[in-house]
């Protein structure tokens, strides 16, 4: 298959596109910076600039959309904010355009989103079948969400990841939170009951994979583990694994502090199933944190 991809470079990007190879798939990687990609992927991996002077994806069989600035990296200013937005929004409406235009459009569309589409779900136990809180993230992740959706027709799937924290060795949410455990002051983040989805990186990659492979599979995907963990249990997980103290509390108030509205990342959370990529048959490679977490670290 020859397969459009953007976030090429970004965490899961960078682990995708070498099992895409090595299944013989034909991969071009959209990026703005075409300097610093072809020095980060392999040199069979063709780089487009950009896609404005695209007018249609003939010839794309599958397109895989991962862009989208981090989301975690800065202070929510409505600036801010707005870059958040628009840096997952605009690439998204544009594919969908280029894919409507195709007279041989691409079999799929598998577009990002994330768990934040649920917004702070408490203690509830959340699936694709429901609905999310009236929050920035679940407006962030239901616009994505709808853009990609225009593209679906009779000729074209789409898949939405709505994706959990990914462990990875290097890079992503799991380098910052080393971090304070490797200073000895690593522990529980505000009451440490909230609870966090988590993926390992293989299984974000082999579920992409598993998504692009198997036709009758369209729609939302929670891409999680079927094992959510309560954050003080992962403090305490990711404390072993480290064989650092996993004790000093970070009171919620410091959090507010010192990320204001995006505290709601690390103070709210979703019990997320992935119940429909295991109702289709997916098995992960990695369920109990403990494990997840002696492998990446």
């Amino acid at each position: 298959m020859h397969i459009l991809l953007t976030g090429g470079t970004g965490l899961i990007g960078s682990h995708l596109v070498p099992a895409l190879l090595a299944k013989g798939h034909q991969i071009s990687v959209i990026s703005r910076d075409v300097a610093a990609a072809r020095e980060k992927l392999d040199s069979r991996v063709t780089i487009w600039s950009g896609i404005a002077q695209q007018k249609d994806l003939n010839g794309i069989d599958a397109v895989i959309n991962l862009a989208g600035e981090p989301i975690a990296d800065k202070r929510w200013s409505e600036q801010q904010k707005q870059r958040l937005c628009e840096s997952r929004w605009q690439i998204t409406e544009q594919l969908a355009s280029l894919i409507n235009a195709s007279s041989q459009p691409p079999q799929v569309l598998i577009s990002g989103s994330a768990s934040g589409f649920y917004g702070n779900s408490g203690e509830a136990i959340v699936t694709e079948e429901d609905g999310g809180q009236d929050e920035f993230t679940h407006q962030l992740c239901a616009r994505w969400e709808a853009l990609a959706l225009a593209a679906e027709s009779d000729r074209t799937r789409v898949c939405l990841l709505r994706t959990g924290v990914v462990l990875a060795k290097e890079g992503g949410a799991l380098t910052k939170m080393k971090l304070p455990f490797k200073m000895g002051v690593g522990g529980p983040i505000g009451s440490g009951k909230q609870y966090m989805p988590w993926i390992h990186i293989d299984d974000m990659v082999n579920g992409i994979l598993w998504l692009l492979e198997n036709p009758t599979l369209r729609g939302p995907f929670n891409m999680v583990a079927p094992y959510a963990v309560r954050n003080e249990q992962f403090a305490a997980t990711l404390g072993h694994a480290m064989h650092r103290p996993a004790f000093m509390r970070t009171p919620a108030g410091a959090i507010k502090l010192m990320m204001g509205e995006s505290a709601v990342l690390v103070l709210g959370g979703q019990h997320l199933l992935p119940k429909r990529l295991e109702e289709s048959g997916y098995r992960f490679k990695w369920v109990q944190l403990d494990q997840a977490l002696a492998d990446v670290v």
